[in-house]
């Protein structure tokens, strides 16, 4: 199979705007996720709304495809650009613009869930360690995953899931393991163009979590696992802790 990362990147953010070209280490954002994709899979593009992000993708020498300012989502914006420069591919990788620490190996566990050919859709979780505490997994930021016995994803929540009865909140961790979803998805092209054509549903609307609206249609989600902990940039704040990382595991290699 032949895969295609695609890397959606709007300008405007509610509470970071032109997030992409946020300085990191020197470097635009953008330019740091598509270093980490770039030569993991077949092909990999940026997707973007903004011609000043497309100015800068191609500053450093990246492909880029401009798209709709009207997306309701990154999965939508992937399909839009498919359209355009994914012929030829069976697998569309959604890789979150946002994630400029994400790992060669987190994309190739994502890739090997279609090892099994009735995987319709594939994403990734993290096993959430005791010593994290039951303050990361009570986070609403932080969805969580149930999978089913074959690692098919049963439900994705904000809150705690599933809720351990019986056992005092202090040792829910002890001797059983949450699981954090990674926010990276992928799709036969098949199936992201139908998912693409779904109206919202009421899962989605009350959890706020698009990938509800597949699983309430019936479509099966894969679940791969990595251990590998990813750094999210939604914020600012958050930005300023992503640098102190960068340098941080500079001046330890």
């Amino acid at each position: 199979m032949r895969f295609i990362g695609i890397i959606p990147a709007r300008y405007a953010s509610t509470r970071f705007p032109a997030k992409p070209l946020a300085l990191l280490g020197g470097k635009p954002m953008i330019q740091r996720v598509y270093e980490q994709v770039n030569g993991v899979l077949d092909d990999a593009w940026v997707a973007t709304d903004d011609e000043r992000i497309e100015a800068a993708v191609k500053a450093f020498g990246g492909k880029v495809v401009m798209t709709s300012t009207t997306h309701r989502s990154g999965t939508d914006r992937c399909y839009e650009a498919f359209t355009k420069i994914g012929h030829g591919f069976d697998v569309v990788v959604n890789i979150q613009g946002d994630e400029p620490f994400i790992q060669p190996q987190q994309i190739k566990s994502l890739c090997k869930c279609f090892d099994d050919p009735s995987t319709q859709i594939a994403t990734l979780v993290k096993p959430f360690a005791e010593t994290d505490g039951i303050e990361a997994v009570e986070n609403p930021n932080s969805p969580k995953v149930v999978v089913d016995a074959r690692w098919h994803a049963l439900y994705f929540s904000r809150s705690v899931v599933p809720y351990r009865r019986n056992v005092p909140r202090e040792e829910w961790m002890k001797d059983f393991t949450f699981y954090k979803h990674i926010g990276m998805y992928a799709y036969k092209a098949e199936t992201l163009r139908e998912i693409t054509s779904l109206p919202a549903g009421t899962l989605e609307q009350a959890e706020s979590l698009e990938q509800l609206r597949w699983i309430e249609n019936g479509y099966t989600i894969k679940v791969g696992i990595s251990e590998i902990e990813t750094i999210g940039i939604d914020t600012p704040a958050d930005l300023a802790k992503a640098e102190a990382f960068l340098q941080a595991s500079r001046t330890t290699a």
